[in-house]
């Protein structure tokens, strides 16, 4: 059965307007008119309260699904025997921080911007010689489609990773960056703080 959302604001404004009308009964000679006017204003700032309150969800709680959007139709990808140079130039192009490594449709591993430089730069290992396998981060952490926002940031935070693939029986719909979950927990309150800023600027 579906149910009617409610807050707290609206509960409380539903009270008043309930106490209010006892009073009327109570006193016969109330001006109707008044109760009347002084219920709706009760009303409409309850509705007001209850949808700031419904605006104001942790955005954490929400589906990795929701923070992919359309990247999730084309993930960036390069097969193994790829050449280190040619991610690289790829990754630039691209302006992102990693390209996940695909067999077929199979995940094997993940290259990254960490991986370039620890494992490509320092140990002084020509990229346009070297395949992308032999220096990919094999087995990445991978995460369902459902997973929370919330939950996503404890994963890069308690494995010090900086991108999760994300997977649904073996087929890769993405991938999400430590930068694409702070953006998405933040920008809520961006578009709120500009918002005001914009009633503010108003003649």
């Amino acid at each position: 059965m579906k149910m009617f959302p409610t807050t707290p604001a609206f509960g409380c404004g539903l009270l008043v307007i309930s106490t209010h009308a006892l009073g009327a009964h109570a006193d016969p000679a109330a001006p109707i008119n008044t109760m009347l006017a002084l219920g709706f204003i009760i009303l409409i700032v309850a509705v007001g309260l209850g949808v700031f309150f419904m605006r104001s969800r942790d955005p954490k709680q929400a589906p990795l699904t929701a923070v992919l959007g359309d990247e999730a139709a084309d993930p960036h990808a390069v097969n193994p025997d790829t050449t280190v140079k040619d991610c690289v130039v790829k990754m630039k192009r691209e302006k992102i921080g990693a390209v996940l490594v695909l067999e077929g449709e199979k995940l094997v591993g993940i290259f990254t911007e960490r991986d370039a430089l620890n494992r490509v730069l320092a140990a002084g290992i020509d990229p346009s010689r070297t395949k992308v396998i032999e220096v990919m981060t094999k087995d990445p952490t991978v995460i369902a489609p459902n997973t929370t926002v919330g939950e996503a940031m404890e994963i890069v935070t308690r494995k010090h990773i900086r991108h999760l693939p994300i997977t649904q029986n073996e087929n890769v719909l993405g991938i999400v960056s430590s930068g694409d979950l702070t953006h998405w927990v933040v920008k809520d309150e961006i578009k709120e703080i500009q918002h005001l800023v914009d009633i503010a600027e108003r003649p």
